[in-house]
């Protein structure tokens, strides 16, 4: 047996303060940022909203690629099956966003299974299980996208109520409670990530990550405990789907299955630090605001970058600088990095 698959399995005194340490840092993160929606104007709030869906996403993608160690380049599905599930039900049926994310979750975490137990079958691994993530989540994309029963390319528009409605997800533009319900399930997300970490399926998860082998060889479930943080996964991934459609009161399957959608999910972890509790919300904060940064650029650039007036792409430029920097000089990410060197102390 492996020295790093021994090191997983901590004693519970150690457990147990890392546990507690991790979950009053969640609850100092909430009280510190409660009153931001007070402090800030109606855009800044949008981009402190679209850091907290982009934290959710990024959360997703590091429990089955992080701590799971299956690499995936297909998580647009997850976010999609979330915002297209609570879209249906509350535009054909007017059924309550919150019912729709329940649903949205247990489809997801049942296309995942599906899919990952498809993958483990034909003994999928490595590069081979990344490409049919990715063949997945454009077989569903395309799909949607050619579907009339779901509206095909034209998507859904949430329909607007008067007034704020906590039980239908909507307020005024600018409210403050969509920080606050952002806030909320995003705080929900990192604790339950928390909890799956320091568990028994989540320690598993992380020694089958780090020797296969060996953890089969010791009677580990390799294959239930694959498939459960695959799950776990999706319905993250669909929670942050559903918050998404409802800020912006709008999906379709390029926004919500595209593989732009995707390439979002892999670079908040491995900029934040990949397998680590707190890098998604590291790299979230550090990505989220590079779309209105360009954008301000874009339209009144300095005069020694006048040439960029109008043109589109110079975010996709940014994210490529930001990741080759991250590779060569930070490899675990910013958290990782951070982590690694005071834990050396």
């Amino acid at each position: 047996m492996s020295e790093t698959l021994v090191q997983t399995v901590p004693s519970p005194l150690r457990k147990r303060r890392f546990f507690d340490a991790n979950i009053i840092a969640v609850i100092v993160l909430v009280v510190l940022a409660f009153p931001l929606p007070l402090l800030l104007d109606q855009g800044q709030e949008a981009v402190a909203i679209r850091v907290l869906i982009f934290a959710m996403l990024g959360m997703s993608w590091n429990i089955m690629s992080g701590f799971g160690g299956m690499f995936s380049f297909g998580h647009a599905a997850y976010f999609g099956i979330g915002g297209y599930s609570s879209s249906i039900l509350l535009v054909n049926f007017g059924i309550s966003p919150w019912i729709g994310m329940v649903v949205g979750m247990g489809v997801a975490a049942l296309y995942g299974v599906i899919v990952g137990w498809l993958c483990f079958r034909y003994k999928l691994r490595g590069t081979y299980f990344a490409l049919a993530t990715f063949a997945f989540a454009e077989m569903l994309r395309i799909i949607v996208q050619s579907a009339d029963i779901v509206n095909s390319s034209v998507g859904y528009n949430v329909p607007l109520i008067q007034g704020s409605s906590w039980w239908m997800m909507q307020f005024p533009a600018g409210s403050p409670n969509y920080f606050w319900l952002g806030l909320g399930l995003m705080a929900a997300c990192l604790v339950v990530t928390i909890v799956f970490v320091r568990s028994k399926a989540g320690r598993f998860t992380v020694a089958i990550r780090e020797d296969e082998t060996a953890a089969s060889s010791l009677g580990v479930p390799v294959l239930r405990y694959k498939l459960t943080a695959i799950a776990l996964s999706g319905s993250i991934g669909a929670v942050s789907g559903v918050f998404y459609t409802q800020f912006y009161l709008f999906i379709d399957p390029e926004l919500g299955f595209g593989a732009y959608r995707s390439i979002e999910a892999i670079l908040i972890p491995v900029v934040g630090g990949i397998g680590t509790i707190w890098g998604p919300i590291v790299g979230s904060v550090l990505l989220a605001p590079l779309n209105d940064i360009t954008a301000a650029i874009l339209r009144n650039p300095p005069p020694f970058l006048d040439f960029l007036e109008g043109r589109t792409g110079l975010d996709v430029m940014l994210y490529a600088i930001l990741i080759i920097i991250v590779i060569l000089f930070l490899p675990k990410g910013v958290f990782g990095t951070i982590k690694e060197k005071v834990t050396k102390r």
